[in-house]
């Protein structure tokens, strides 16, 4: 049994039982589906990578507190459209303690969940499975205390498992490590392949194909690959335009390793040196960024970090002439949102913009300080549209993001992609020694 089932099992307590769907395939057009995606709260709690699967936790059920239902193995679909783990590999391969056909699901129902005080379930996800829970409910409604005794509570789960989410164990460590080397990686070899007249979609290729290639079953989300004055659009990704001289490209990628996310920005030159008034926006987000980064850590709060972001990247506006005025003045009237509107981070784990409380509240008053086990990306950034009217010359469609993902620990924190190079003497040496290896090729 995986470690977070058990301390999910722990946490729901022996009056409970919870019932957990996996996601199902959806279609993309007519007979054809998009790649399978794993509903990442089924897959924290299991493993198992299926759709149509249902997982049941029951504390109470010495025997069998985690019963799986999946589909069965059928030769004939197998052919069509893969191997099935089936009942028997659903036990032995990823520990439920009894697995079931799927078709039994609704039969079972009643026998599992009735004599528990708490039904934990997410309704509103699978409609399917809504109505098949609201029908055991309404059935046993007039039974209840006589023959039948249903939970006299629902609670949805997600709260308890996305806190559980929150909090990285160190096996989700080494995998989110794995997953930032392999998008790193692709970074610079995007640094060193970039050029005057290569397209976005060669760039776009060069980092999903390197992905692949080193154990990630895919992208963590789009990737955005903005040239010019496309790196003023956050999310950019139609990665269709020509890379031109003298122009920056930002590039936000990650890869998708075993479940887990990376997320990293970086920008640079296409032609490998920064101009004068390109290296001044990109110092200005640098400092910001690593700024920021030191100030993710225990004793501090997400807001404060936010709003040390805006504290600074509004004096950077001021020093560039893009804002003029008091700072305080500046940032109470919310004049940097022109040119900075966006947070300056996120939780990342098995999603991208991963499960968890910003907020101790429900009023979202008081900010959650940062603690030991959470991964947070850290990506201030500057955008100045190509015509802007008001900004310098100069800057005009100029676009910086820089980003990195950030471990907290008890002591600090750890930059788990910080073999990505972001000191702009850096890049313009790995993009030049890149490019004068394959000249001499």
């Amino acid at each position: 049994m995986r470690p977070q089932l058990k301390n999910f099992i722990e946490a729901i307590g022996k009056d409970a039982i919870a019932i957990i769907p996996a996601a199902h395939e959806v279609t993309r057009s007519y007979d054809t589906e998009f790649k399978f995606h794993q509903d990442p709260d089924f897959y924290y709690l299991t493993g198992f990578p299926e759709p149509d699967a249902i997982a049941v936790v029951d504390p109470a059920n010495k025997k069998n507190p985690y019963t799986l239902f999946v589909r069965p193995r059928d030769p004939l679909m197998e052919t069509w459209y893969g191997r099935r783990e089936g009942t028997a590999g659903a036990v032995k391969n990823y520990k439920a303690d009894k697995a079931l056909p799927i078709e039994k699901f609704e039969s079972e129902l009643a026998k599992m969940v009735n004599g528990h005080e708490k039904l934990y379930y997410r309704f509103g996800v699978d409609q399917k499975l809504d109505q098949q829970i609201l029908s055991y409910i309404s059935t046993q409604r007039f039974r209840r205390l006589k023959t039948a005794y249903p939970p006299h509570t629902i609670v949805d789960p997600i709260t308890l498992i996305h806190e559980m989410r929150l909090h990285k164990t160190e096996e989700e460590v080494e995998l989110m490590q794995k997953s930032a080397d392999i998008a790193a990686d692709a970074h610079i070899l995007a640094m060193q392949s970039a050029k005057p007249g290569m397209n976005e979609s060669q760039i776009e290729a060069i980092i999903e194909h390197h992905f692949r290639m080193n154990g990630a079953a895919s992208v963590a989300y789009n990737s955005i690959i903005g040239g010019g004055a496309n790196a003023t659009i956050l999310h950019y990704v139609e990665n269709n335009a020509e890379l031109k001289d003298g122009e920056l490209i930002l590039i936000d990628a990650g890869a998708h390793y075993k479940g887990y996310a990376s997320d990293i920005t970086r920008t640079f030159p296409v032609n490998g040196r920064f101009t004068k008034p390109q290296r001044e926006v990109y110092d200005i987000v640098l400092d910001v960024e690593i700024a920021c980064l030191e100030a993710t850590k225990k004793g501090n709060t997400i807001k404060q970090r936010h709003e040390l972001s805006i504290e600074l990247l509004t004096e950077g506006m001021k020093k560039l002439g893009l804002l003029k005025g008091k700072t305080k003045d500046l940032i109470k009237k919310k004049k940097f949102m022109k040119y900075y509107m966006h947070g300056v981070g996120h939780y990342l784990g098995l999603d991208t913009h991963d499960a968890g409380r910003y907020f101790t509240d429900q009023k979202a008053k008081n900010s959650r300080p940062f603690e030991a086990g959470m991964v947070l990306t850290v990506e201030p950034g500057l955008y100045i549209p190509p015509d802007d009217k008001d900004a310098p010359a100069k800057y005009r469609g100029i676009g910086i993001r820089i980003e990195d993902d950030v471990l907290v620990t008890e002591d600090g924190n750890v930059n788990l992609t910080a073999k990505c190079p972001k000191q702009a003497e850096e890049i313009e040496e790995i993009m030049n020694a890149g490019k004068a290896k394959s000249a001499n090729k």
